[in-house]
């Protein structure tokens, strides 16, 4: 099995705090998901987690005109430079202060970064040959708080930049006569946002309080002047921004040519720009609320002059400018809208609410959404994979269940039947029913087919529910108790309690069915004990094994004939359910060491002592059942060997510092002679109030508090049954890991006889079964598909007929992917059909060894038929709509020809009887003429 496993994809969380960002060709947006940032590709409807990991939660983020380029600031003021093609790091900069605002200006060769309250002006990287990607050219001053926000004219050359000051402040990139700096005020509150208008010096500036000043300009933006001698003005004294030598050869020229006295005299001399208050408005007045609200987003589109606005009660207001009109007035939740944007074109306005975690792009002509997503707003903490692959289904503290695609990493449908957090889920086998268990006292059974909730399972007794497990026939459904000792089970098909099994003398923490014929319900209880039971013929308890310590999850081999449980001293026991007693003990896994150190900053002990407390909480086999992987209290995910007991691969989870537990030992500059400084709890009012110390075990951290750090964990990992890819629920969502393969030579069975030069000459001599063997054991992809499409279609069926189950098993493994990526669909799906019509039987025998290899196969089959479904619905409704635009056609033609037919006989029976009389009159004449003869 391969093990070089690549983060692939985030779900779970579509919006973490921060700014969004359109790209430039408006087909996607960019949103900050914790340390990570989304693309949601909204032609496609798709998303992609960019494979670019910061050490603190991203807050800032901005896109170059060209598209090529993203800057990513966190909430320390350390910023990435990143590349959207390669998707990696280009490089690194540290602002070392918090940043508010990064914005490229509208030719891409600058961007301004407001830092504190001064604003820093650099050349856009790539724009110039520098060594460093971030060349500083000027530092503007003024303010007296931090610039929270900024704009540029459409010509790059002037800024405008809010603070909390309340004031705003317009600087002039390069130097000009008539403008250098001018401050504009008249507010109450901070600013929010700025704007200039298109080509015009005329400016809008709002308020926290919904203040909105328009300031218009005296002079058009081609009047500014440009000073001859372009100096360097207001660089602060940074010895960082500006060279020693720039420095001293300003200093000469100002002295040899007196420029200093020029300016003076040119100041005195030139009509500097002025800014007059042309009008206020109040925004938020047009809100009916009852509660005074804070705006805290806005955006302007320069086009159209229209600005949108969202307040902190999930309303949002679009105003026509400067008329002031109001065009729409609508609600999106309960919960601030935090941040708002205009696409290029003005027809789409993207929103989110960083408490729902959610994102929205809605068509504001049309009233229609574009995009809707929202993850969990609390932790995850369980997941499942349909038995193709293709869906996830995920449960979280808030008690929703979601339903993930995982070929675009959407999230199509939510059910929120449940009250309390979700504890269990699981598909059914036909992959048409998801249930859930929940500590609200219910099992709920989900149709994905008609996405409604059909069957309720519930107890005689309020029972808060820990654990869930559904046979492999989907027959029964069975629940452990937390609070009460029992495992209920259930009728999935009628929904009568069937039995309820009793023996355990703790909270039952975990139950699994085996996946044999007559399963076997296996269950791992906080009393240390292990106890299997057989549920259809109702016997009870089968067999009970002692365990070491606690036990906290248990899952079943893929053979049916072995469990896993993982234990509170961080121990793995494999056991033999055929076997009793001591003797049923196959194996025993220490993984203490493998969970690594950690500490929390509000821990007074060190890694060293916390490291006893911790243990895997979650396992999974893979589909051969040689390996498993365990995830739990910790920042790591573990793969063993279960015969060997060995450690195979480790997974960092994260690096994200705004989670705790992620640090081995504290920051030393925290440290004082009075303590650790992160126990002292921040208050901004001066109030005395002594910190309040979360108790022992708590790991969701203390919510009341004024700094709120969660804890980095793992509560739930599961293995996809293609066996190509695994996710994990974790503290920051839904974490999906797939085989990275393409730089990967796995050859098998080679010899010095096989090389890319003897399969093309075998292939040229049309020895197709020869040539296709050599290339599945050299097992490069271009070399196998090269033989394959080689290969006449009439011949396959001989082809194939030739190849052993060796080959047979890596032919169909490559035919699936090719179904789902390759253009020659007919031609692939020809191969397949005539593998299982050949092999069929075989294939069978072996399919418990061999059941990723399927699945994968009907996961691309399915997406395919999903995809042509699609297509040739769309084309039947259009040839519908032709044929009867047609019969319309025709219709019309028939009523003019009938009423042009009627005008053409009554002229033809005219005609007739003006013929029949000439007729009778030749006659007549020849008649007289024979009687005179």
């Amino acid at each position: 099995m391969k093990f070089n496993f690549r983060f692939s994809n985030l779900l779970g969380t579509v919006y973490s705090k921060g700014n969004l960002t359109f790209t430039p060709d408006d087909d996607s947006i960019l949103s900050p998901v914790g340390n990570r940032i989304t693309i949601f590709d909204l032609k496609n409807n798709k998303s992609e987690t960019l494979p670019i990991e910061s050490q603190f939660n991203i807050t800032v983020t901005e896109i170059s005109p060209d598209g090529w380029l993203i800057l990513l600031v966190n909430e320390e003021g350390e910023c990435l430079l990143c590349n959207t093609r390669s998707k990696s790091i280009i490089h690194r900069f540290n602002f070392a202060r918090k940043v508010h605002a990064v914005k490229f200006s509208p030719d891409g060769k600058k961007f301004a970064v407001c830092k504190e309250n001064k604003v820093l002006l650099f050349h856009a990287p790539g724009k110039n040959k520098e060594f460093n990607p971030f060349v500083l050219i000027r530092t503007f001053y003024g303010a007296y708080d931090d610039n929270v926000c900024l704009d540029w004219t459409s010509d790059s050359k002037v800024l405008i930049v809010g603070s909390k000051d309340m004031s705003s402040r317009i600087y002039a990139t390069q130097g000009f006569k008539n403008l250098n700096c001018y401050v504009l005020g008249g507010h109450s509150e901070s600013i929010i946002g700025c704007f200039f208008e298109k080509d015009s010096l005329n400016a809008y500036t709002i308020g926290k309080n919904g203040r909105l000043n328009v300031w218009e300009s005296d002079t058009e933006l081609k009047n500014l002047i440009p000073k001859t001698h372009d100096l360097v003005e207001a660089i602060g004294p940074d010895s960082d921004e500006l060279s020693a030598n720039k420095t001293s050869e300003l200093e000469d020229e100002i002295e040899k040519n007196g420029i200093n006295e020029k300016m003076e005299d040119e100041d005195q001399g030139e009509n500097k720009v002025q800014f007059k208050k042309k009008s206020k408005f109040g925004i938020r007045d047009a809100l009916e609320a009852n509660v005074p609200v804070a705006l805290l987003s806005c955006d302007f589109h320069k086009g159209n002059r229209i600005l949108v606005s969202g307040f902190s009660n999930g309303s949002f207001l679009l105003h026509e400018l400067p008329s002031f009109n109001l065009i729409h007035s609508l609600n999106i939740s309960q919960h601030p809208v935090t941040s708002c944007l205009f696409n290029k074109t003005g027809d789409w306005i993207a929103l989110a609410c960083q408490g729902l975690g959610q994102l929205l792009v809605w068509e504001w002509q049309s009233e229609t959404y574009v995009l809707k997503q929202q993850g969990h707003f609390n932790n995850m903490s369980q997941l499942a994979y349909s038995p193709s692959g293709m869906y996830i289904a995920s449960g979280g503290e808030d008690g929703k269940v979601k339903i993930w695609n995982t070929l675009n990493g959407q999230c199509f449908v939510t059910f929120n039947e449940h009250n309390a957090p979700i504890t269990g889920i699981q598909f059914k086998s036909n992959g048409q029913v998801v249930c859930s268990a929940s500590l609200d006292g219910t099992v709920r059974a989900f149709d994905l087919n008609r996405y409604r909730n059909f069957r309720t399972f519930t107890t005689p007794q309020p029972v808060q529910f820990s654990c869930l497990s559904i046979d492999s026939s989907g027959e029964l459904i069975a629940a452990g108790g937390f609070d009460v000792f029992e495992i209920f089970v259930w009728s999935m098909q009628i929904g009568h309690l069937l039995q309820t099994l009793c023996g355990h003398e703790g909270p039952v923490s975990g139950i699994a069915f085996s996946p044999a014929v007559h399963p076997i319900l296996a269950s791992t209880s906080w009393d240390k004990t292990c106890r299997t039971w057989d549920v259809f013929e109702g016997k009870g308890s089968r067999e009970m094994y002692m365990l070491s310590s606690d036990a906290l999850t248990v899952c079943f081999k893929p053979d049916g004939k072995h469990v896993a449980v993982s234990t509170l001293d961080a121990q793995i026991i494999t056991i033999n359910i055929n076997e009793v007693d001591q003797q049923a003990i196959v194996n025993t896994i220490e993984c203490k060491h493998d969970l690594g150190y950690s500490r929390k900053d509000t821990d007074k002990v060190t890694a060293k002592k916390m490291h006893f407390g911790k243990s895997f909480k979650s396992l999974c086999y893979t589909m051969d059942g040689e390996y498993i992987i365990a995830g739990g209290k910790s920042k790591y995910i573990c793969i063993y060997n279960v015969k060997e007991e060995m450690l195979v691969r480790r997974f960092e989870i994260s690096q994200n510092k705004s989670f705790d537990g992620i640090d081995e030992f504290l920051d030393r500059r925290k440290m004082t002679e009075w303590g650790n400084l992160d126990l002292v709890e921040k208050n901004p009012d001066n109030e005395l109030d002594n910190n309040k110390i979360s108790l022992p075990g708590v790991v969701k951290g203390d919510y009341s508090s004024r700094v709120f750090k969660p804890e980095i964990q793992v509560s739930c990992v599961r293995f996809s049954p293609t066996a190509r890819s695994w996710s994990a629920c974790t503290t920051e969502g839904m974490l999906t890991y797939s085989l990275d393969t393409s730089l990967i030579f796995d050859p098998f069975d080679l010899d010095m006889d096989i090389t890319p030069r003897t399969i093309k000459s075998t292939l040229d001599n049309q020895d197709y079964s020869l040539a296709l063997m050599q290339a599945l054991r050299l097992n490069e992809d271009a070399l196998i598909t090269q033989v394959l499409e080689k290969t006449p279609h009439m011949t396959i069926d001989i082809v194939v007929d030739s190849l052993s189950d060796v080959y047979v098993d890596k032919l169909l493994a490559f035919v699936a992917n090719q179904i789902e990526k390759s253009a020659h669909l007919e031609f692939y799906l020809i191969w397949s059909q005539t593998v299982l019509y050949k092999h069929g039987n075989r294939i069978k025998q072996r399919a418990a060894t061999r059941l990723s290899i399927l699945c994968n196969l009907e996961k691309a089959l399915t997406k395919k038929s999903e995809d042509l479904g699609k297509i040739c619905d769309s084309n039947m409704y259009s040839i519908d709509y032709v044929l009867s635009l047609n019969k319309l056609k025709n219709k019309r033609k028939l009523e003019n020809g009938s009423q042009n037919g009627y005008n053409s006989d009554q002229d033809e029976e005219m005609q007739s009887e003006s013929d029949k009389e000439d007729n009778i009159d030749s006659l007549k004449t020849t008649k007289n003429k024979k009687l005179i003869n």
